[in-house]
């Protein structure tokens, strides 16, 4: 402790503001993400833990500041929770939705349809989940989407006698890629998308060309790494039999709920595209599809609203709680000083720097966490000049292809991995993982460097609304 407060007295305000409080308040975030990096805590509870101690620390040091008709406390912790409460919002519209949507039967019967055109060969199966796992986390966000193609993988392969290793890592890389396809695909891009303001039909010429080669560039890998798991012996016409017997329609017990889960899903989707256009944001159209499926379900309510999960929206409270009293320190602003500085105030090197420094941190630390402290060191070099667009966009592909380097960088690996374990006994370790996920995730870097920077020079990132 004396060498911090040596430093204190020596160097008393960076900026105007006091360095103790940054350097207690960096800290507490630090910590929280080392434990939740570890999981030495559940982290939801780590997260909240975190927001107590970043509340208390922030209160200690008066870095809340009063208002004439707001507290420091209101003004602060309130504003914070606020400002972020659209991406809350979205995740309960959707799990209500898409809960409702899986009850009906509805994904349960395209993913059996897809591996039934596969026939039941090896290779063909591969190339089908990668595909299906990109397009389920398109529409469905990364967390039901994985869990959806899991199932699906450990049920397929135990039936046809294959190895599960390979298509359930296929789930868990190729999940992250499916993440980039829209605004509301994955948790990091529809966090980064409302933070910069981003409209979502500009994804698709943004961030959907990137997500489409980097899920084939993920496929090809995993494809020679598990060569030998892939071309399984056996006989094709028994494969195909069995792939042939599959029901589609086992799950669906109500027909009608499968189309009307069908339509409302559809609404819903082209609702998000047209959420600009129609002047509100995607929170209210996923409070609308949440609300649509629970009216014509003929589900009791409180038994669909009870399966949201309430675990990440704590995470996330806590997480904007921690991160918003550092922002109130003044440790971010100067942090995106520091990085300006570095890049010699051009754009396009910093645009750079902010790509290396996320692509190499979601992969040790959650790659959500990542995303949400780098959230407001865009909106302060914002705030000091630097064109913000590219910075908003380089967070988006890189945050979501980071986490692909570690088991624990994004939550697809953990979910996939977690149920690999769990249902089959198989375990991946750091090492196996690291050798397949590190030299995907080097292969991406490079060509996410490259994508970013012609964007950059010849000027392709689209303006903010």
């Amino acid at each position: 402790m004396l060498p911090v407060l040596l430093f204190a007295a020596e160097q008393p305000a960076v900026a105007g503001k006091p360095v103790l409080p940054m350097i207690v308040l960096g800290t507490i975030m630090t910590a929280t993400y080392v434990v939740i990096a570890f999981e030495w805590l559940h982290k939801s509870l780590a997260a909240m833990l975190g927001a107590i101690a970043a509340v208390t620390a922030a209160l200690l040091f008066g870095v809340f500041k009063d208002e004439p008709t707001h507290s420091a406390y209101d003004r602060a912790v309130h504003d914070i929770i606020g400002h972020d409460v659209g991406v809350i919002g979205v995740l309960f519209g959707t799990s209500v939705l898409v809960d409702i949507a899986g009850r009906s039967g509805l994904f349960h019967f395209l993913a059996v349809k897809l591996v039934k055109a596969t026939h039941g060969n090896p290779l063909g199966l591969h190339l089908a989940i990668a595909a299906a796992t990109v397009f389920f986390v398109t529409f469905l966000t990364i967390t039901p989407g994985t869990l959806i193609m899991v199932s699906l993988v450990l049920v397929v392969t135990k039936e046809l006698d294959l190895d599960p290793k390979p298509y359930v890592l296929t789930v868990a890389i190729c999940a992250n890629s499916g993440a980039l396809m829209t605004f509301a695909s994955g948790v990091c891009t529809l966090m980064l998308g409302t933070a910069g303001n981003l409209a979502y039909m500009d994804f698709f010429r943004v961030s959907t060309p990137m997500a489409l080669v980097s899920a084939g560039l993920a496929f090809v890998c995993l494809r020679w790494f598990y060569r030998a798991e892939l071309a399984a012996g056996g006989s094709p016409q028994e494969r195909a039999a069995k792939v042939a017997s599959f029901d589609e329609w086992a799950l669906v017990k109500d027909r009608g709920l499968f189309y009307r889960c069908a339509i409302i899903l559809a609404g819903t989707i082209i609702g998000f595209a047209l959420a600009q256009k129609l002047r509100v944001h995607i929170d209210f159209i996923a409070f609308c599809g949440g609300t649509a499926a629970l009216l014509f379900s003929g589900i009791y309510p409180e038994e669909a609203i009870r399966k949201v999960n309430w675990s990440v929206v704590l995470f996330f409270i806590g997480l904007f709680v921690v991160i918003g009293s550092v922002q109130e320190s003044g440790l971010l602003d100067w942090q995106a000083r520091k990085m300006i500085e570095l890049a010699q105030g051009d754009p396009i090197v910093t645009m750079m720097y902010v790509a290396v420094f996320v692509l190499a941190l979601s992969g040790v630390v959650d790659n959500i966490p990542v995303a949400a402290t780098l959230i407001p060191i865009v909106r302060s070099m914002q705030s000091q000049g630097m064109p913000a667009e590219p910075l908003w966009w380089t967070l988006v592909i890189t945050a979501n292809l980071g986490g692909n380097s570690t088991p624990v960088g994004s939550i697809s690996s953990v979910v996939a991995l977690h149920a690999l374990e769990k249902e089959r006994g198989i375990k991946v370790g750091w090492g196996e993982f690291l050798k397949i996920g590190g030299l995907i995730t080097v292969l991406q870097s490079g060509l996410v460097l490259l994508y970013l920077y012609v964007f950059a020079r010849l000027g392709w990132f689209p303006a903010r609304s």
